[in-house]
């Protein structure tokens, strides 16, 4: 007789069958980062915006400044290109993963 809590896990190409708990069960899928966002690292309050919608930036570019545990931290960007959205203004409270600015 199988138990309810038995699934499949697989590591490697290969398949496991093992007792899954509830919070593995309900866990948030992995999504890799996409190179365009700007996200937030950690929760805090927006200190300054440092781009405008249309601006041209380069990789490592400071883009936003975020204030968070008592550290200034500035968020650079990955990549080149031109910024799409800016999606926060100076003084909002961002959560862990919010997306601060796009580019494209």
């Amino acid at each position: 007789m199988e138990n309810r809590d038995t699934g499949r896990l697989t590591v490697d190409q290969t398949d496991y069958k093992t007792r899954l708990s509830r919070s593995y069960a309900e866990r948030k899928p992995y999504a890799p980062p996409v190179p365009g966002r700007i996200c937030s690292f950690i929760p805090g309050t927006v200190v300054e915006i440092l781009v405008s919608e249309g601006d041209s930036v380069s990789e490592g570019d400071d883009i936003v400044i975020l204030d968070a545990m008592k550290m200034k931290n500035r968020l650079k960007s990955h990549i080149s290109g031109r910024v799409a959205a800016v999606n926060v203004a100076p003084g909002d409270r961002v959560t862990k993963g919010a997306v601060l600015v796009e580019i494209v």
